[in-house]
This record gives structure tokens, C-alpha cells and sequence, in this order.
């Protein structure tokens, strides 16, 4: 009894070291999933890339993590997550230093390569070692915890490196993973125990199906604008071989339910399928708006990097401060309530978005980024501690896994979407706009006094201001459709049983012991 009890103390006593070294961890990778973008028109000239190689340091990085994200339940179970955590944290950091001494385009590819299948593990092993490491009433704080550095890393990652790339040099984009890293490693040494790895024999063939269907589909989403979609064979081909890799990987494990890699069995618990789908609607509202604000800054607003990112900030100011506050309720409310507030938030800050025209102000900007801010926090934890409520300890990190692969790629598709609605968009609205200037004389509107459009300099400015109106009205378009997507999903909310969180963490532990 007396060593039971020291075991626990000594367990509390490393807590909030374990919670602080996860945290940077994860922040680290959730940082690198945006933090690149800005540096990218400087990596081109520095690496004598064109843009087709350059958007492949993107790419490369985003279909590497989602192929092994799958595969983390098993390597957890073969390895121990203590020390596939502590190999993902190294290669990481290691892979980072590469990106930022690299000298040629193909270095760069391949060690964001690297980057992606190292930090593939890091997310779901940081979550289901949080859920592993405190009682279950406090599951709702420790997911607040953890969902700080996964919502609050996309959101900095802009600014951040709009500073890194400004004041010093696009090498820091990844250089600064270093101390990150390096304290976060010597942290989890010091505070993860050692778990026992169990031996489960790799399904190959299930391995083999799910890396050709996720990367496909990774690289469908990805280069399909680029590409003009399916008036691409490229893209025809991506299509069809992640339709099909991932078809078959379902009838795979029909047969092997047991020994597949993924249980996809995990989406029978209600709580666990809902969660799931509300996830893959988050992941779309945070990196499309994220994708969508930068470039309607810069081009309509004429905003510097800077700028932006001060602009943008108390977005995430918003999320945290929400996160804090909803990991203190649960527990206490039924989480379903915090879930349609933050919903219904998320859904008004759109709709003042549909608002913004060719220019809006920015107080109205950093508002409504705020708003945006707390409804993702007061979304995000509730969804991710109720989803695992009523799941076994056992089934955790796989189900981390899956939970995260399907963030991405709700992630992947909202900003495949919103970018195509707004290309397609913009250059329907400039025809039409413009077939209706002669019509009815708006060229004495949208044209200074002192230009004339029947000159060359005139019509010039006339098509600029054409082109800034279609190119607004594209970037509403997009608001609009995340804003009723929000609401559709809302209704589902209603279909994860209802309770306290706690009380979910008690369900798991009666499954467990049955």
C-alpha cells in the first residue's frame, strides 16, 4: 500500500512537468504546420525554385504526416509511448535543424519528409498521455491543456513567421524548433514512465492500403487547384487510387477486424463518430479561415506580413482564454452546451465576415477574430474530451490517431474548397461585373474623377477595380459557406450523450474493467 501511494505521489509530483514538455511538443508541431507559409516567396529565391517545387516544402510535410498518423496506435503498442515519443521529439527537432541549413530545393522536400513522419506520432501520444496522466474529472483541464498548442500553433504560425522571415532570415522558420525541442525532450525523459510494449504483429497489406489512399488523397486536396482539378491526369489518377486504396483498406479490415492497423471499429461509439465529425468541420473553419485572411489582407488591404500578423493574433488571445474557461466547467455542465455556444459563435463571426467587402475596418477584423477565437476554444476541448469519455483507456491512442487524421483532413479539404470557390469565383464575378460596367456607367463610380476609361491608364485602373471587387466578392462567397456549414453540423451536437464529462470517464472505466 505504502509504494502504490509513493508511486502516485511521485506521479502528481512530475505532473506539471510531463503537462509543460508535452505542451511544447505538441505546440512545436502544430507551429510547423503554417508557420512555413510566409517564408515561402523567400525560400524560392534562396533555393532557385520554381513555384510548382517550392509549394511541394507544403505538401511534402503535410502527405508525410498524415500517411504515419495511422500507424501511431501501433507503433505506440510495439515501441512504448515513452520511447516513441522520445524518437519522434528528436527526429523532429533533427529534421528541423536539416530544413534550416538546407541548400537546395530537394534537400528541402526531403527533410520536411522527415519532418512529417516524425511528428506524425506527436499529437496523438501528447493527447492520450494527458488523458492517461490525470483523473478523469479533470480530463476537460487536461484537454484544455493539450488543445492550446494544437488550435493556439496554426494560429501564431503565421505571424511568427512573418517576423522570423522579416527581421532574420526563412532559416529561422525552422531553427526555432531547436530550443523548442531540445526542452521539451529533456522534459519528457525526465517525467514519462515507462510504459510495456506489447508485441502486435504489423498488418502490411492494411499498412500499404492506408499510406497509398491517405497520401493520394492528401495529394488530391493539395495540388487539385493547381492543377485544375480533374482537367488534370494527375489528378484523375490521385482520385482514383485514394477511392480505391481506401475502399479496399475498408474491406480489409472487415476481414481482419481484430489485427487490422486502423480499427475503424472505434466509429461504432456514438460519442467517439460524432466527435469525429465535429472535428472534421473545426478543421475546416480554422485553417480555411486561416488560409483566407492573410491573402484577403495582403491584396485587398494592402497589409504588410506584419501587420497581418498582429491583426490576427488576438484570434488566438480568444481561444485561449475560452480553453481555460471551458477546462474548468467540465465536469461540472453537460459539455453539449459549451459545444452549440462555441458553434454559434463560430457561425456570427462568419456572418460578420459576409460583412467585410472590399475593405473593412480593422477593429471589425480583430473583433470578429476574437469571437472566432473563443467559439473554436469553447468547441475544441469539449469535443475532444467527450469523444474519448466512453472509450476504453486501451483504445486511446488509436483513437488519437484516427481523431487526428481526421482533423487534417478536414483541414486539407476546407482549404482545397474554399481556394477553388475562390479562383472559380473571382473570374465569374469579373466577367459579370464587367459585362454590367457600359450598361449602367459604373465606370464614373468604381474610376477616380480624373481618369478616363477610354484611355489606356484608365481602363487599367477600371480592371484592377474590377478585379478587387470579384476577388471580395469570391472571399464573402467562402465566408458564407462556412457559416452554414457551421450551422448544419450543430444539430449533431445533440446526438453525443449527454452528462458531465466526468461521468463519461467513469463509463470508460466500467467498460475497461468489464
Amino acid at each position: 500500500m505504502n509504494d502504490f501511494l509513493e508511486k502516485a505521489d511521485a506521479a502528481d509530483a512530475k505532473r506539471p512537468l510531463l503537462v509543460a514538455s508535452v505542451m511544447l511538443a505538441t505546440l512545436m508541431q502544430a507551429l510547423d504546420t503554417t508557420i512555413a507559409n510566409v517564408a515561402l516567396p523567400d525560400m524560392q529565391g534562396s533555393l532557385s525554385a520554381t513555384q510548382d517545387q517550392v509549394s511541394w516544402v507544403l505538401t511534402s510535410y503535410i502527405v508525410a504526416a498524415a500517411i504515419l498518423t495511422p500507424v501511431t496506435g501501433w507503433l505506440a503498442g510495439r515501441l512504448g509511448r515513452r520511447r516513441l515519443l522520445i524518437i519522434a521529439v528528436s527526429g523532429f527537432t533533427v529534421a528541423s535543424l536539416l530544413c534550416g541549413t538546407a541548400g537546395g530545393i530537394g534537400e528541402m522536400v526531403l527533410y520536411r519528409i522527415l519532418q512529417g513522419v516524425f511528428g506524425a506520432s506527436l499529437v496523438p501520444i501528447s493527447q492520450s498521455l494527458l488523458l492517461d496522466a490525470f483523473p478523469k474529472e479533470k480530463h476537460g483541464a487536461a484537454m484544455a491543456m493539450w488543445g492550446m498548442g494544437i488550435m493556439v500553433g496554426p494560429i501564431l504560425g503565421p505571424p511568427l513567421g512573418g517576423f522570423l522571415t522579416q527581421n532574420y532570415s526563412w532559416h529561422w522558420v525552422f531553427l526555432i524548433n531547436l530550443p523548442i525541442g531540445i526542452l521539451a525532450l529533456i522534459g519528457i525523459m525526465a517525467s514519462v514512465g515507462n510504459d510495456a510494449p506489447h508485441r502486435r504483429r504489423l498488418d502490411g497489406i492494411g499498412l500499404g492500403l492506408l499510406a497509398l489512399g491517405i497520401g493520394a488523397l492528401q495529394l488530391f486536396l493539395d495540388r487539385g487547384q493547381g492543377e485544375d482539378w480533374f482537367g488534370s491526369v494527375e489528378i484523375q489518377a490521385e482520385a482514383a487510387l485514394a477511392f480505391l486504396a481506401l475502399y479496399l483498406y475498408g474491406l480489409w479490415w472487415w476481414r481482419r477486424r481484430e489485427h487490422a492497423l486502423l480499427d475503424l471499429g472505434l466509429l461504432k461509439n456514438a460519442n467517439f463518430a460524432v466527435g469525429c465529425a465535429l472535428i472534421f468541420v473545426v478543421g475546416i473553419v480554422l485553417f480555411a479561415t486561416l488560409a483566407l485572411l492573410p491573402p484577403y489582407l495582403s491584396a485587398l488591404m494592402n497589409y504588410p506580413v506584419l501587420t497581418i500578423g498582429l491583426v490576427l493574433a488576438p484570434r488566438g488571445v480568444g481561444t485561449m482564454f475560452a480553453m481555460m474557461v471551458v477546462g474548468r466547467l467540465l465536469g461540472r455542465i453537460d459539455a453539449r452546451w459549451p459545444i452549440l455556444t462555441g458553434m454559434a459563435l463560430m457561425a456570427f463571426s462568419l456572418h460578420g465576415m459576409t460583412q467585410f467587402g472590399p475593405s473593412a475596418s480593422m477593429s471589425s477584423i480583430i473583433w470578429l477574430g476574437v469571437i472566432q477565437g473563443l467559439g473554436l476554444g469553447l468547441v475544441f476541448v469539449p469535443i475532444s474530451t467527450v469523444a474519448y469519455a466512453t472509450l476504453a483507456p486501451h483504445q486511446r491512442t488509436e483513437a488519437a490517431g484516427l481523431f487526428s487524421l481526421v482533423r487534417n483532413i478536414g483541414s486539407s479539404v476546407g482549404i482545397s474548397v474554399v481556394m477553388t470557390m475562390l479562383s472559380r469565383a473571382s473570374q465569374i464575378n469579373h466577367a459579370e461585373i464587367g459585362a454590367r460596367i457600359p450598361a449602367w456607367g459604373a465606370e464614373s463610380t468604381l474610376l477616380p474623377a480624373m481618369w478616363d476609361p477610354n484611355t489606356a491608364t484608365g481602363a487599367a485602373l477600371l480592371n484592377s477595380e474590377v478585379t478587387r471587387q470579384s476577388l471580395a466578392i469570391g472571399y464573402l462567397n467562402d465566408f458564407k459557406l462556412m457559416m452554414l456549414l457551421t450551422l448544419v453540423t450543430m444539430p449533431l451536437v445533440l446526438l453525443m450523450r449527454g452528462g458531465k464529462a466526468a461521468d463519461g470517464g467513469g463509463a470508460a472505466d466500467a467498460a475497461a474493467a468489464h
